[in-house]
């Protein structure tokens, strides 16, 4: 996962949109929802709330592999 993906995840578990994500670092909402979907690939989930569940362990978003 690419730091940028990473950077998101925290704002996503704290309930962001991506709009509001999109705001915060300054980055086009087009960029923000492109992150999206390649966590969500490359985590094998589906939604935002899969994100956030506890069975995603820290060391599968940080193994640093794209």
């Amino acid at each position: 996962m690419t730091e940028s993906e990473r950077k998101l995840i925290p704002l996503v578990v704290d309930g962001l949109t991506n709009r509001a994500i999109a705001d915060r670092p300054y980055v086009p909402v087009h960029t923000v929802n492109t992150h999206m979907r390649h966590i969500f690939a490359k985590l094998g989930i589906n939604t935002r709330v899969e994100l956030t569940h506890p069975a995603i362990e820290p060391g599968d978003l940080a193994d640093g592999t794209d």
